[in-house]
């Protein structure tokens, strides 16, 4: 049978190059909001002998996730992992400037989705399947108060899965990434010199050798 692999954020960055990674292995269903994006992604796989499914689709709509989980049900009855990288940056600013449409979109990608997701996608992973979120600790540095404040939650949220589900499955994995030259880091940190940064491909197979080097 073939291993189905669920990639949120899929369309660049980390999500991409894991993607990559995984499609010698996996079938890939890659969900962003970017279509031209997971197009290329698709090309990239394709070179490469694998093949991919994608979900050009908005993570923040309830209703557009039950019916990509069910479509997965329907063809294939599980997953084997889920990798969620995608992420809302939201602009750097004082706490005391948030704009407010900005907080609002960043609990509604970071948390509000991170949640449903998990209730759509554990019956999927059942008992043996897999799950990787990804840390961002900056939660309390100065000007970090949106970003820093939404994904401290989303890692809450998973913490509280995976100490849930350590006797009875699915696995869940929490991983502090290296710092990449990723749209989102440089969001934050404009002007960066790259050549101190990892590349997401690296990156990509340091990390599922971590979680399961036997498997892939």
């Amino acid at each position: 049978m073939t291993q189905t692999t669920l990639i949120t954020g899929a369309s660049r960055g980390l999500g991409s190059a894991l993607a990559e990674a995984l499609s010698d292995t996996h079938h890939i269903i890659a969900v962003a909001k970017t279509t031209g994006a997971l197009e290329e992604l698709d090309d990239r796989i394709k070179a490469k002998g694998g093949s991919a499914t994608l979900a050009p689709m908005d993570i923040t709509k309830p209703e557009a996730m039950a019916t990509l989980c069910r479509g997965i049900f329907d063809r294939w009855g599980q997953l084997d992992l889920w990798l969620h990288t995608a992420i809302h940056a939201a602009s750097l600013s004082p706490a005391s400037h948030i704009d407010t449409k900005e907080f609002a979109k960043s609990v509604a990608a970071n948390v509000t989705a991170t949640s449903t997701l998990i209730t759509y996608v554990a019956p999927l992973l059942g008992q043996n399947g897999q799950a990787v979120f990804f840390d961002d600790p900056c939660a309390g540095q100065k000007f970090f108060g949106a970003y820093g404040a939404t994904k401290a939650a989303q890692i809450a949220l998973a913490k509280s899965w995976q100490a849930e589900t350590t006797k009875t499955g699915p696995k869940v994995h929490i991983i502090t990434p290296a710092p990449m030259p990723t749209a989102t880091r440089r969001r934050f940190y404009p002007g960066e010199s790259h050549s101190t940064l990892s590349d997401p491909h690296d990156e990509a197979a340091t990390i599922l050798a971590q979680i399961a080097p036997s498997s892939f």
